[in-house]
């Protein structure tokens, strides 16, 4: 069975990047088309390469996860930011979400009355510094808040000096093969409720953002005016499996080498410290092997994952490739890139956010 040479060290992360270009391009057409606003999230990929593309493709701005990733990315010239987290502030996080506010326009998220009130105490005389979003629940059940309460979050957050501009929400219960549709559908109901509850204590809703990958498609833009997808720069195993994309429109993937084989069995120098351990019901192993059909990867271990297949699998010392199931799980891992073009020109793109996780 053919093998190549690695461009480097196995294991390492590849992005194919004429598919990363159309994956963006593809997305931010179909936003622009639904009217809506695009604002990625970038906790995905953490990386200035790809943030750049995404914003020359049209994206008004960045979503974000922690203020780790705005200070990173704030501090790489992005100027449109928006923590999309309910953050319990301390004395050094507001510190620190002072410190973005000064570079970037930043929006961040409270789901409650008491986290309202713990964000205005804290950031004290730059409450005006940032404009804040009410999280509410559309149907995952993590955080945000009723969106019948959304209304009662507000004034209470406004009550304290913050300037409430919206709302939003995530509906990452469409990440199931039957979902994605009555998720977007939720995510719809829930935010027309949440802005109208605003519209009845005195806050105009004039932000009202939602999104994911697996829903985007369905966005409503009567309802909607900005999405969120993440994923979408790469896509993973999990997309492939909700029908969301096919192979071909995956541009990340792990290449790792066969360190053993024996009949209808391999192991590969990948484990869960490159691949993560997420196993969905509806994925059928802990990552996908394009390159080899038949062939599952049925276990992992930190440095290891096990192959099984009733074919023919590659010999020792060849290089495969390995589609992850959630795919920020494996950015999250690594400390860079390896970005091969169409033509075959390799660069490595550096994690600017890498490690920011608080």
């Amino acid at each position: 069975m053919p093998t190549r040479p690695p461009l480097a060290d196995t294991p390492y992360v590849r992005v194919d990047t004429g598919v990363l270009e159309a994956n963006i391009a593809t997305t931010a057409t179909r936003v622009a088309a639904q009217g809506l606003a695009l604002r990625p999230h970038a906790k995905t990929h953490k990386c200035a390469d790809i943030a750049r593309r995404q914003i020359a493709s049209g994206a008004v701005g960045l979503t974000v996860a922690t203020i780790g990733e705005a200070q990173a990315f704030a501090a790489a010239g992005f100027d449109d930011l928006f923590i999309a987290y309910p953050l319990w502030l301390t004395a050094s996080k507001a510190e620190r979400l002072r410190s973005v506010a000064h570079d970037a326009s930043l929006r961040v998220a409270v789901d409650s009355v008491a986290g309202a009130i713990a964000m205005a105490q804290a950031l004290g005389d730059a409450r005006e510094s940032v404009e804040v979003l009410v999280e509410v629940d559309s149907g995952q059940h993590r955080t945000g808040t009723a969106p019948a309460d959304a209304g009662i979050v507000a004034a209470q957050a406004v009550a304290h000096g913050l300037r409430v501009v919206g709302v939003f929400t995530f509906p990452g219960h469409g990440y199931s093969p039957a979902g994605r549709e009555t998720a977007a559908h939720q995510e719809a109901r829930a935010i027309s409720d949440a802005a109208d509850a605003l519209a009845s204590v005195g806050v105009d809703p004039i932000v009202r953002s939602g999104g994911s990958t697996p829903t985007v498609e369905f966005a409503h833009p009567d309802v909607l005016t900005e999405v969120r997808p993440g994923v979408y720069p790469f896509n993973d195993a999990q997309q492939v499996a909700l029908g969301r994309a096919g192979l071909d429109d995956v541009s990340l993937s792990v290449a790792a080498t066969v360190i053993r084989r024996e009949p209808g069995r391999a192991v590969l120098d990948c484990g869960s410290k490159i691949l993560g351990s997420e196993k969905p019901d509806w994925v059928p192993g802990f990552g996908l092997l394009p390159d080899l059909p038949d062939a599952r990867i049925v276990a992992l271990s930190e440095h290891h994952a096990t192959v099984v297949s009733e074919g023919r699998l590659p010999d020792a010392g060849s290089v495969v490739r390995v589609v992850p199931n959630h795919v920020c799980i494996t950015v999250n891992l690594v400390d860079d890139l390896v970005a091969v073009t169409d033509a075959g020109e390799v660069g490595r793109w550096p994690l600017l956010a890498r490690g920011a996780n608080s």
